[in-house]
């Protein structure tokens, strides 16, 4: 079989890896079917670089990851994820909660998409506080906001760029215009719609950024939290250094992050391999192969190429 098309598991594998994907994604709450209402599109269409990106869970976790310790790096950010969220007590719900947010807005009905986007812009705007300097912030500051969704859209698209297979310039472009509409949702409206303008981002806010021991906290956490199975325990806490070896070295550097956070070669390579096996597997259940189901395409879709 090509290595661009569908890999074909054994059945009992295909069936456990489902049932761990929808364990991890839905367990405590009800699962939502991203099937229905059959016809309605999502915020971006289906051949858009961001359905792409978003299927794959090992890109995901990294990226994701990654962005967090970005985001951790603004004080006020900081104080209000660990002042206001259930991260340290509960962080494995707390992942479902945001990783069932991320599918919601890319694959999810739009008028369902919409609705639980303006569910958290309500919470965000009850969210205030003051860091431990003193600082005073909110979580609908608009600058806030642009600095959580421009660390996220350098994560998803740097991890799935690096361990999955590389993006060209024409998707790069394409992913930011795809994001423009959920980042005006979410009331970030000035975030970077462009690479160009996430390095000059990056830039403005890099005097603004700090070190903290909740950062190390933070990768601790992930790398104990049961996030996965028990014998991928491994694994994860290899992504988990892989998405802090995947900052930039400016950010490695600020953050205080040493060798002990960057990857070897080889661990490199069992990554990579992870990553693009986990881009051929469609798993039955999970919000991509929904979505594909609700807007009349194979639930392969995403798993062929087109030309």
């Amino acid at each position: 079989m090509a290595a661009d098309q569908p890999l074909a598991l054994p059945r009992w594998l295909q069936t456990r890896l489902e049932a761990e994907a929808s364990h991890f994604l839905f367990d405590g709450g009800p699962k939502p079917d991203f099937s229905r209402p059959a016809g309605e599109p999502a915020l971006v269409p289906p051949d858009s670089v961001s359905w792409r990106v978003f299927k794959n869970p090992i890109s995901l976790f990294i990226g994701g990851t990654s962005a967090v310790l970005l985001e951790l790096a603004e004080p006020r950010v900081r104080s209000g994820v660990w002042d206001h969220t259930s991260f340290r007590t509960d962080p494995v719900r707390r992942l479902q909660r945001t990783g069932l947010a991320a599918m919601m807005t890319v694959y999810g009905p739009k008028s369902e998409a919409e609705a639980m986007i303006a569910r958290v812009r309500r919470l965000h705007a009850r969210i205030a506080g003051e860091t431990p300097s003193g600082a005073a912030y909110r979580a609908d500051d608009s600058e806030l906001l642009d600095w959580v969704h421009a660390t996220a859209s350098f994560g998803f698209i740097e991890a799935y760029s690096r361990f999955v297979q590389p993006l060209s310039e024409a998707d790069v472009s394409r992913f930011y215009l795809e994001g423009e509409r959920t980042a005006d949702l979410y009331g970030a409206a000035a975030a970077p719609r462009s690479d160009e303008e996430l390095r000059a981002f990056f830039d403005a806010m890099r005097p603004k950024l700090q070190p903290s021991p909740i950062i190390f906290e933070f990768l601790h956490i992930m790398r104990r939290a049961p996030i996965l199975p028990g014998a991928s325990r491994p694994l994860q806490r290899l992504l988990v250094r892989a998405a802090a070896d995947m900052l930039p070295g400016w950010a490695r550097a600020l953050l205080e992050l040493n060798s002990e956070w960057e990857l070897k070669d080889w661990e490199r390579r069992i990554v990579r391999g992870a990553g693009r096996i986990a881009d051929r597997i469609p798993l039955a259940g999970s919000p991509p192969v929904e979505a594909c189901r609700r807007l009349g395409l194979p639930e392969t879709y995403l798993f062929t190429p087109r030309g």
